[in-house]
């Protein structure tokens, strides 16, 4: 049976008054006669908040390596200089002519050098560039933010303006800026215009370079013929995805994007078992059966295409978002039928993306 209570009727006081008395659930209810008794609630249970503190700086020490470097390098080019100096001198001793002959040649490679300086400068910038781009996108996307996406797109507008294929989207983009309000949509939408004929050519390149590795080395009889081909084949692909994508990297620039990729590719995992990895290893084995050069040259033909894979994921200026991103088993499907555009299935959502922006 329920114990029964004696409900007192409602009543005003002062909490600094004596004879109002705080106490817990726990405690007995029992009062003196005339004490007004205040039932604290438990509290709920604490929830534990992690608290990022920032990492300790590390102390910055003088960076010895990079002075030896820049010493050395002013050593040997004072020493090149001397030498330059020294040679036309006694030119100019044997004769005018031969003088003269090797003042120029030496303006010329003078002038031929700081071209080619300024040249890797800024392939190495445009590679930055895009790195933040493909950063500030993700981002974007995460935050929603409205000016960093409208930011964004205008960049991008400014990157592909050497692209002609990219007319109608840059003109699409340009003229819903202002329809679309989520900075995440817009990103998405600079995405389907802009990369989708973009993706289509890369997705070709990777497919003709790794059908291209697998006949030549099934049909090469030496071995270093095969790597030199397939070395040469790496850094040609790699370098055309860059310019495809607007990178237009140097040497300096592509040496830096191979590591990229490689990098990536280990980060990543070069074998991964979401890409058909059994599928593939299976069709290896049967094709070693039948002939050692053809499993080797299929072998060779499917690490072509995953480093080229990998580097259309470095290269690209936007993060997959809205487009799928391509995998070894849609360059198989391609190869098997023998398409040299392989088509996404894709349909403009600039129109419906503008009037729900505009609804909203």
């Amino acid at each position: 049976m329920s114990k029964t209570r004696q409900h007192r009727q409602p009543a005003a006081f002062r909490l600094d008054d004596d004879q109002v008395i705080v106490a817990r659930a726990d405690e007995g209810d029992a009062a003196t006669g005339g004490t007004v008794r205040v039932i604290t609630e438990p509290e709920s249970a604490t929830v534990a908040i992690s608290v990022d503190y920032p990492a300790p700086s590390l102390r910055r020490r003088f960076l010895w390596g990079t002075l030896f470097w820049c010493a050395a390098g002013g050593l040997m080019l004072l020493a090149i200089g001397l030498a330059v100096t020294g040679l036309i001198e006694d030119l100019f001793a044997r004769s005018q002519e031969l003088g003269w002959l090797g003042l120029a040649l030496a303006i010329l490679a003078t002038v031929s050098l700081v071209v080619i300086g300024v040249r890797e400068a800024t392939g190495l910038l445009r590679l930055a560039t895009m790195e933040r781009l493909h950063q500030r996108a993700a981002d974007t996307i995460l935050t929603d933010n409205r000016i960093e996406g409208r930011a964004l797109v205008r960049d991008l507008i400014v990157l592909t303006r050497s692209m002609p294929r990219l007319a109608r989207a840059r003109a699409g983009l340009e003229g819903h800026l202002v329809d679309i309000v989520d900075g995440a949509d817009l990103v998405r939408l600079a995405e389907r215009e802009l990369m989708t004929p973009l993706d289509q050519e890369a997705r070709r390149l990777v497919g003709a370079a790794a059908k291209r590795v697998s006949i030549v080395t099934a049909v090469s009889s030496r071995a270093a013929i095969d790597m030199l081909f397939v070395l040469g084949t790496a850094l040609g692909l790699v370098r055309r995805l860059s310019f495809l994508y607007g990178a237009r990297p140097g040497a300096l620039g592509l040496f830096r994007l191979m590591r990229l990729v490689i990098s990536h590719l280990a980060m990543t995992g070069g074998l991964a078992a979401s890409d058909g990895l059994l599928q593939q290893m299976l069709g290896h084995g049967i094709a070693a059966k039948l002939s050692a050069r053809l499993g080797e040259g299929l072998l060779n033909g499917l690490l072509t295409a995953r480093l080229g894979l990998a580097a259309i994921d470095v290269i690209r200026p936007l993060p997959f978002a809205v487009l799928s991103r391509p995998t070894l088993s849609d360059l198989m499907s391609d190869a098997m039928r023998g398409s040299d555009s392989p088509q996404y299935s894709y349909t403009s959502a600039v129109g419906g993306q503008a009037d729900s922006a505009r609804k909203s």
